[in-house]
């Protein structure tokens, strides 16, 4: 699955025939496209919405090896499999020569690149005639969906490069941007793109069913501005969303993972992709095959298993046992033969509740193998939600990306930092997350009791725990095992090596401290 570095970026924002694209292989020049649009009639005002299709289809689109680069170091979460460079970057030892990293790089800057030419695409639209309003608001949408990435590459290289235009070019003549920097420019532009959003639901569109609203912004805003340690701007975003009254946590949050899931209450923000019901022919699906199973036993015969790549850690199993759950550990974690006997192994855990099983609620057994002791669950499909005559590991499942528990919890964290809030306390909003999976309330919430709690809710989704953790200086948590993370040397991953041949902005420089 090695990704090759002659890698071709298709960034025309044009995604049907009827539009003329241009697109260059770019060898060992990966930022040297350009962008052309031929034969477009910019008058028929009909077809602007496409530019709108082609965005969301490029935010679907993330690349399988983009996700565990973004969530792989935390203590919840090991890299499995024979990825060795991917099991040394949980493990804090980077080689900037790893494919992945120079991949996920490429894979975040095409998108951005191609969301600048779908923005300047609808400008034109509207210069020739159509709705402003509507143009403005496509606009929204798709700076939401940038400002959501902007955010994960700052996360993974600290000092990065904002892209202004669709030409790749002209990321030579961008200054670097601080982490901080970047975090600014991000809640800058929710800003703009707040009230231009339909105050709605996801799941309330009629035009793109679960697309971007004047929430999923606000949610992106108050992830920025924790980073930036404003968490009075933090729990003013968070506390919009709670006041509207449109979200609601799923109560079966083991069924949140799966088909039931879809286009939930809970979401703001979600991955789509569907089988669209038939047996055969069209179907888009993010590759679960990463976190699938090598060795399993399917409740529905010859459904597909993985790669086994995917590791909940013991330290994020005993820290679940710790606490009497189950719902939640049950959901985030596969066992194993192997690794139920792994943690017997510590005298502490060498009795296991009875429902600690290698067979899940829905029949499927997952069998030990040398890869790994667990798999996630919260990226697995149960084989009898597979649609009839579909057999593709987890296909038909979407990837939940924000979900309203983290609202919730975004909001109690910048309240115990410091912040106030009319919409909701950090009591209430830490008690309806552990309301739903049926812990008792808590009072007197502070950092601890909420960093414990998204660490339970959260387990092995988009490096939650870590970004988490070094935000608040408490990466002790990190050393488990061997490991030796040290802030200064170990917060962001080191520039490509390909990309740093390309850019003289990161040609030798350091991200890091």
């Amino acid at each position: 699955m090695r990704t090759s570095k002659h890698i071709k970026y298709i960034l025309s924002v044009i995604m049907v025939s009827m539009f003329t694209f241009s697109c260059t292989d770019l060898l060992d020049e990966p930022l040297e496209n350009q962008i052309i649009a031929e034969n477009t009639d910019y008058t028929q005002s009909a077809n602007m919405i496409l530019m709108l299709y082609g965005s969301y289809a490029e935010l679907n689109s993330l690349q399988w090896e983009t996700f565990p680069i973004i969530s792989v170091r935390g203590d919840d979460v090991n890299a499995a499999g024979d990825q060795f460079p991917l099991t040394e970057t949980d493990a804090f030892r980077y080689d900037r020569n790893f494919w992945m990293y120079n991949s996920s790089w490429l894979n975040l800057y095409s998108d951005l690149l191609y969301w600048h030419g779908a923005m300047e695409e609808i400008k034109k639209f509207e210069e020739a005639g159509a709705s402003a309003t509507t143009s403005q608001q496509y606009i929204a949408e798709i700076k939401v969906m940038r400002a959501f990435e902007l955010l994960q590459l700052s996360r993974l290289w600290g000092n990065i490069l904002i892209p202004r235009s669709s030409q790749p070019s002209d990321l030579f003549n961008v200054e670097l941007s601080t982490f901080q920097e970047v975090m600014e420019h991000i809640s800058a532009q929710m800003d703009e793109a707040i009230p231009l959003l339909p105050a709605v639901h996801p799941n309330q569109r009629s035009d793109v069913r679960g697309g971007v609203t004047r929430f999923t912004a606000l949610a992106v805003k108050a992830m920025a501005n924790l980073e930036l340690k404003e968490f009075q701007t933090a729990a003013d975003a968070t506390g919009q969303i709670i006041s509207s009254g449109l979200f609601a946590l799923e109560p079966d949050y083991y069924q949140l993972f799966k088909i039931p899931g879809k286009l939930n209450r809970e979401n703001v923000l979600e991955l789509q992709y569907s089988d669209f019901g038939t047996p055969t022919g069209t179907s888009t699906r993010y590759l679960w095959d990463f976190f699938g199973p090598a060795s399993w036993t399917p409740s529905r015969s010859g459904a597909g298993g993985g790669w086994g790549f995917w590791e909940p850690s013991q330290k994020y199993i005993k820290f679940m046992l710790d606490r009497g759950e189950r719902e939640r550990l049950e959901t985030t974690v596969l066992f194993t033969p192997a690794g139920i006997a792994a943690l017997k192994t510590d005298p502490e855990y060498a009795t296991l509740p009875s429902w600690v099983s290698n067979v899940t609620p829905d029949g499927d057994v997952f069998n030990s193998h040398p890869r790994y002791l667990f798999l996630s669950g919260k990226f697995y499909l149960p084989s009898t939600q597979l649609t009839p005559g579909r057999f593709t590991y987890g296909e038909n499942k979407n990837l939940p990306v924000i979900r309203y528990s983290e609202i919730l919890l975004m909001h109690a964290e910048a309240l115990v930092s410091g912040a106030s809030s009319s919409a909701l306390s950090a009591d209430a909003a830490v008690n309806q997350v552990r309301a739903r999976v049926g812990l008792n309330p808590i009072s007197g919430a502070n950092l601890d009791v909420v960093l414990d709690e998204k660490y339970a809710e959260f387990g092995t989704e988009w490096g939650i725990r870590f970004y988490d953790l070094v935000r608040h200086g408490r990466t002790t948590e990190l050393n488990y095992e061997g490991r030796n993370f040290q802030l200064n040397i170990h917060r962001y991953l080191p520039y490509p090596l390909e990309q740093q041949d390309i850019l003289p902005q990161i040609k030798g420089a350091s991200n890091q401290g």
